[in-house]
């Protein structure tokens, strides 16, 4: 056994010799060898390990915009990595070649979670996000590293499908301070279907952050044509939203492009993406964005009482913020989110 593989949290015993994985709603019951649906929660010797613990697939450092979180600190930038392997199945993962990979045909490294922290601070990153994969899976990983940034005054993100068992999530999210969730669709047949997963968890999750927690969240839908861009599903859940997170929860609808078993589907056109912002901002959002299209209007952040422009951004970039530390230049209305590092 490799001597880099951390005991997993979250198991116990199942019949047959088998162990049952609770860090996810999938609980998958792992044979001796074997691995579960994720790639790299591993039983090795009827004991469950972590084998993608301390096993980054690349860093990078991206605009904060690029998670996306256009209200959390913007204009910064983040120390980005990721692992392999993801609990979901997403036929149209973007990132496929990274969450549908293996660590033994990934050209993974090892770094610490001492390692990730000095990685931070020598790019000068205030912020580490969790991301390209779920970083679900790799939840003692992430427990370490937002411990350890935590005491040095560095912001930890999640990015991520939101699929995670209950009791774990109180332990993975200690430390965190932003998260992006991607609510994939209002549809449980799209869901089960197309990520074979289940909607009420993510929602599950959802009302958790925003009624059990102090962590600033935003959310993403990836719009894909003729499978979750309907005018009617989007008016329910931003319908949801609204009801249930508030409306001053950012929402981000981002353009599909053809990958991994969709490739016969065709982009989203930015029509798409903009009626779905019209719906949002009809349903009584206050922040809404479109993300994988040139649309300056679209990807600015307005205020919500004089509809002045407050934060513009092309693309991933801020040329221009006229907030008062989190409050409109104009009006002195009082922003939501975290502006001032």
């Amino acid at each position: 056994m490799n001597d880099n593989y951390k005991l997993a949290k979250w198991w116990e015993p199942a019949e047959n010799g088998k162990l049952l994985c609770t860090l996810c709603p999938r609980y998958c019951t792992i044979g001796d060898g074997q691995a579960g649906f994720c790639y790299i929660r591993q039983n090795i010797d009827n004991k469950l390990y972590s084998v993608g613990y301390g096993r980054p697939t690349g860093f990078a450092i991206d605009p904060i915009e690029k998670k996306p979180l256009n209200h959390f600190y913007p204009g910064s930038n983040i120390l980005s990595f990721g692992t392999a392997g993801c609990n979901l199945g997403c036929k149209f993962c973007q990132n496929w070649s990274i969450s549908k990979a293996k660590l033994d045909n990934t050209n993974s490294m090892y770094a610490s979670p001492e390692d990730v922290i000095r990685l931070a601070k020598k790019n000068n990153s205030p912020s580490i996000a969790f991301t390209y994969n779920d970083p679900t899976i790799f939840g003692e990983y992430v427990i370490d590293i937002s411990k350890l940034a935590r005491e040095e005054n560095i912001n930890s993100v999640m990015v991520t499908a939101g699929y995670i068992d209950k009791n774990a999530r109180k332990e993975v999210y200690k430390n965190i301070d932003a998260a992006n969730v991607d609510l994939k669709s209002f549809s449980e047949q799209f869901y089960h279907k197309i990520t074979f997963s289940h909607l009420n968890d993510v929602l599950d999750t959802l009302l958790w952050l925003k009624n059990e927690t102090d962590i600033w969240f935003e959310i993403t839908t990836l719009l894909i044509p003729h499978e979750n861009d309907s005018e009617d599903e989007i008016k329910k859940m931003c319908e949801w939203i609204v009801t249930n997170l508030g409306e001053d929860v950012p929402l981000h609808f981002t353009a599909f492009h053809p990958d991994f078993k969709m490739l016969n589907k065709s982009r989203t056109p930015a029509e798409t993406l903009l009626t779905a912002r019209n719906i949002a901002i009809s349903e009584g959002l206050n922040y809404c964005y479109v993300g994988n299209v040139y649309h300056p209007e679209g990807q600015t952040t307005y205020c919500p009482n004089c509809k002045s422009a407050l934060i513009k951004r092309n693309w991933h970039s801020v040329f221009e913020n006229n907030l008062i530390v989190n409050a409109c230049n104009k009006c002195s209305y009082k922003i939501k989110g975290k502006f001032i590092i």
